[in-house]
């Protein structure tokens, strides 16, 4: 008994599309309950925001094409200026019509002429008897364009007096969107994350033929029990799972245990996987090269996880400014005299250093510095004078956007930016070599 149902599609095509979206049925279904049937008046604009890798890009996807709905899919990132998003949209909207003579290119220069090209392009006997789906992608992108385009497009029903439906997908609540002059309120729609169920049932699907469902579902549950606590991104999980199942199946290949061994697969799998734990997200070598490096076993004893392949990525200086911030995270202030000056003079060891050194600060985590205290540091380990110029500063910016550092409070502060380091020491110590 198919979970989605309706009049105006077969069953079979909805049983294909059930299949083909596991553990969204309930929002396809309200998906579906909203467009009615193909000739009906939709409602004009819908919002449907969640987290990352939530399935809001592939559902749409996979609804429009399986029911052979009349749509545009635009991405607003790649069209990032209004007059590029139009004339995307003018131009995929010919293909959608046979009748409509195709051009080598639209012009659409403002949303007055977008409007009349609109009209034009849906005027064939097709796109009049259906609702034509326009669906922006990463649609926050829209808040850099012009005032006008956002509002525009949520009462654009109304303003072309055209069955079109427009279709906002993001990953920011609709309250990060409403203008303050207020504008038409969109039907709002969460997808919300998978759970560590909806993950399994989505990743055992993909198991190989000449292995059972079992064994692969076996050995999802092992790898989402290792990476379920700090990735929930299906995209992320699904690669990850793709380049260690080789290394899980060795003893079976090998003849050394069968499928049902799951302590011997475990323990054959186990360093492979805390290894992969360095580099979630980072995607720091190819799948081909993570592949060479297990496959390196005399190797295994020298320090070749992944992070040590990233820092020949780095500009010379950002070297010693990442150097330089994990020193200012973990040393406390009171030891910059003794550690980065030359003639510091004796130090004595009181009772309270000895008392709290007894602690790694690598326990603790890493502590806020201002930026003064940073390239203060930075000066004394590089061997050549280095002149506060534009260039470094821009390079402690970059190292915040590749998320080896993060700002701690709020940019306008008064008293000067304040930092953490947020890399690991075997990162560092790859750095440092």
């Amino acid at each position: 008994m198919p979970n989605l149902e309706h009049p105006a599609y077969p069953a079979a095509t909805l049983l294909q599309l059930e299949s083909l979206v596991p553990c969204r049925e309930s929002q396809v279904s309200l998906l579906l309950s909203i467009f009615g049937e193909r000739h009906h008046f939709s409602f004009p604009s819908i919002f449907i925001y969640g987290h990352t890798s939530s399935g809001k890009t592939y559902v749409m996807q996979t609804l429009l094409s399986t029911l052979q709905l009349p749509h545009v899919f635009v991405n607003c990132v790649e069209c990032f200026t209004s007059r590029l998003l139009l004339e995307e949209i003018l131009t995929q909207l010919q293909s959608c019509s046979p009748e409509t003579e195709k051009t080598s290119q639209v012009h659409c220069d403002t949303f007055n002429d977008f409007v009349r090209l609109f009209k034009q392009a849906v005027a064939t006997q097709e796109l009049q008897d259906q609702t034509l789906y326009i669906v922006l992608d990463r649609a926050e992108q829209l808040r850099e364009m012009e005032a006008n385009i956002l509002p525009a497009f949520l009462r654009l029903q109304e303003l072309t007096d055209r069955n079109v439906t427009v279709i906002l997908l993001s990953e920011i609540v609709w309250e990060l969107f409403r203008p303050n002059t207020g504008c038409f309120e969109p039907f709002a729609l969460y997808f919300p994350d998978y759970s560590i169920g909806h993950l399994q049932k989505i990743l055992s699907q993909n198991h190989p033929p000449e292995y059972s469902a079992d064994f692969y579902s076996a050995y999802i549950n092992i790898l989402l029990g290792v990476f379920y606590n700090v990735c929930r991104d299906l995209k992320e999980l699904q690669h990850l799972a793709a380049l260690n199942f080789s290394k899980y199946c060795e003893p079976v290949a090998r003849g050394e245990a069968n499928e049902r061994d799951s302590r011997k697969l475990w323990k054959n799998i186990e360093p492979h996987l805390k290894k992969a734990m360095q580099t979630v997200y980072l995607r720091e070598i190819s799948s081909s090269q993570w592949e060479h490096l297990q496959r390196d076993d005399e190797e295994l004893g020298q320090l070749k996880g992944l992070s040590a392949h990233t820092h020949v990525e780095l500009p010379y200086y950002s070297k010693f400014l990442l150097i330089a911030a994990y020193l200012a995270s973990y040393n406390p202030v009171r030891t910059d005299k003794r550690f980065f000056l030359k003639h510091h003079g004796k130090i004595r060891k009181t009772n309270f250093m000895k008392k709290h050194e007894k602690t790694s600060n690598h326990l603790l985590g890493p502590k806020p510095f201002p930026l003064d205290r940073l390239l203060a540091i930075l000066y004394s380990i590089v061997d050549n004078r280095v002149a506060p110029t534009a260039n470094i500063f821009s390079q402690i910016t970059s190292l915040v956007t590749l998320q080896l550092l993060s700002t701690v409070g709020h940019n306008d502060q008064l008293d000067g930016p304040r930092y953490k380091c947020t890399v690991s020491l075997d990162f560092i110590r790859a750095v440092a070599r």
